[in-house]
Formats: C-alpha cells, structure tokens, sequence
C-alpha cells in the first residue's frame, strides 16, 4: 500500500501508560533511524502519488488565501495542498480543479469552470 500523507513520529513513553514501564526499550538513535527511513519512504510514496495526479480533475475544498494576489489554497480528499489562482468567491466551496503540476509540497492546477462549484 502506497500513502498519498502521512504524519509519523517515534514512539514517546508517556507517564501512567504499560509501554511507559516495560522493560528493554528501543533506544532513542533506533527510534529515530527507524523514524527516518520510514519518512524516506512515505515521501517517496507521495511524491509518486502526487505526480500520478497531474492531468487528473480533482474535487478541492478552498479553504485560504494563498502568498500570492489571487491565488487560493485548497486540499483534496486525500488532504493533499492545491494552489491555484482563482477569485476569493470560492473560498469553502468544493471545485472541481485540473491538476497541472507538483510543487515541493502542494499541488497546482485550474479551476474547471464556476458551474462546477458546489456550496
């Protein structure tokens, strides 16, 4: 199975829980190569899905105005960020958005068409 996003940590003992008091914990530098390994991984698996997004149509939720004049910033169902340059009108709409390139940590595309909009 492949991760279009994931959020991975390494493990923590938090006081009053049964792994907080078991004995022969990892160690912290195993914690953390394991750690390290497992993001190479899922960045490569989201850099693939990411990039077997482009030229697809996508529904996006728009949530914010972007960094730039008219740009807004949206996500897809798969929490992915899209940027693309459109009126603040959308904001908390659903639109339908053709995907036209990955960007180190988002997604950008154009809008369809206003008659694809959704409340």
């Amino acid at each position: 199975m492949g991760y279009a996003q994931a959020y991975s940590f390494k493990y923590s003992p938090r006081p009053g829980t049964p792994g907080a008091t078991m004995a022969a914990q990892v160690p912290d530098a195993v914690k953390i190569e394991r750690l390290h390994r497992l993001q190479d991984l899922l960045d490569r698996q989201q850099t693939a899905f990411n990039f077997s997004c482009v030229g697809k149509v996508i529904p996006v939720l728009f949530e914010r105005q972007g960094r730039h004049s008219g740009q807004l910033v949206g996500r897809t169902p798969y929490l992915q960020a899209v940027h693309v340059t459109a009126d603040s009108s959308l904001l908390g709409r659903i639109v339908e958005v053709a995907i036209e390139r990955v960007d180190a940590n988002s997604l950008a595309g154009a809008v369809i068409a206003a008659e694809h909009v959704s409340a």
